[in-house]
């Protein structure tokens, strides 16, 4: 109980502050884009920028980690792309943007918060190391499953184009590109920008943890309720219960075991909406399941850190 009170309620209260000021007409719909707008085109990226470019490349990219989380990641998509398509009778478009949602996990804004305060900010390298690869995976992996199901009617030649348009015009990868650049070129960077950096990417949860309150505001639920707790049972069960497995059976270290668990167990990021509004498909689902997913993350992830060493 007190890791609930002490480390879930004050990520998901200041979630809750911003729905609250969304509702209450405090904070304006075009307040809320503007926030995060900041938050995802600025402070995200610069935040995942200083990550990348400290991190010890060598030392951290643990394939052992890495295919844990991602193993189970795919998985789930497959799990959610096929259910939504045999059992919940959707077409393979909707199915795939479905699919998405069960794939992105919330990593940023509520894993590397929630994985803070339960463990340090010490802790968080295996986090970033798992980010470093999170976008461009699962947007490589959504866009190309998609345009391959939209190609069964055109030309597949515009496939590799439109996925390495859509994940390179994507500001989050741009970030984590320019960490890549200054890590492993060696880049020295001087010390007034070290600064500016700093400043900007310690608003970036806070403002964006805000700003998504407002945003769920929005998603109020409606309709295709199966489906909806189809993918909540995914992304909030059996995603971090499949990476717990794989991670057991490689041995992976323990402090390893919590960064991979920890963001495997996060609700459905807002990407999962933002990928169905690029496609114009499975929106209520994708809108509705961040919603449910966000709020029901409270009691799982508090389990899940239960189960953690």
């Amino acid at each position: 109980m007190q890791t609930l009170i002490s480390v879930v309620m004050p990520v998901f209260i200041l979630i809750g502050f911003g729905y609250l000021a969304a509702w209450r007409g405090y904070f304006s719909a075009a307040n809320v884009d503007g926030l995060m707008r900041f938050a995802t085109n600025f402070a995200i990226p610069m935040l995942l920028f200083r990550a990348i470019s400290n991190l010890d490349l060598a030392a951290e990219y643990n394939l052992a980690m890495m295919g844990s989380f991602y193993s189970a990641a795919t998985i789930c998509f497959l799990a959610g792309m096929m259910g939504a398509k045999f059992l919940f009778g959707r077409d393979w478009e909707d199915a795939t943007a479905i699919g998405f949602v069960c794939l992105f996990s919330n990593s940023l804004l509520l894993g590397l918060p929630i994985m803070e305060r339960a463990y340090g900010a010490d802790s968080l390298t295996g986090n970033y190391t798992i980010i470093s690869i999170h976008a461009p995976f699962c947007y490589g992996l959504g866009i190309a499953t998609m345009e391959i199901m939209r190609a069964r009617h055109t030309s597949k030649i515009r496939i590799v184009p439109k996925v390495l348009k859509a994940m390179f015009s994507n500001a989050l990868i741009l970030g984590i590109g320019l960490g890549f650049v200054v890590n492993i070129g060696g880049v020295p960077l001087p010390e007034p920008a070290i600064h500016a950096i700093n400043l900007l990417a310690s608003s970036a949860l806070p403002a964006a943890l805000f700003g998504m309150g407002g945003v769920l505001y929005r998603y109020r639920p409606e309709g295709d309720t199966r489906t909806i707790l189809f993918c909540c049972a995914l992304s909030l069960g059996l995603h971090p219960a499949l990476t717990y497995a794989f991670g057991t059976f490689s041995n992976i270290s323990t402090e390893n075991m919590r960064s991979v668990v920890v963001t495997s167990s996060m609700a459905p990021g807002i990407n999962g909406y933002l990928f169905a509004s690029m496609y114009g498909r499975g929106l209520r689902v994708a809108a509705s399941t961040v919603l449910i997913g966000t709020a029901a993350s409270v009691l799982t992830v508090w389990i899940w850190l239960g189960v953690l060493p």
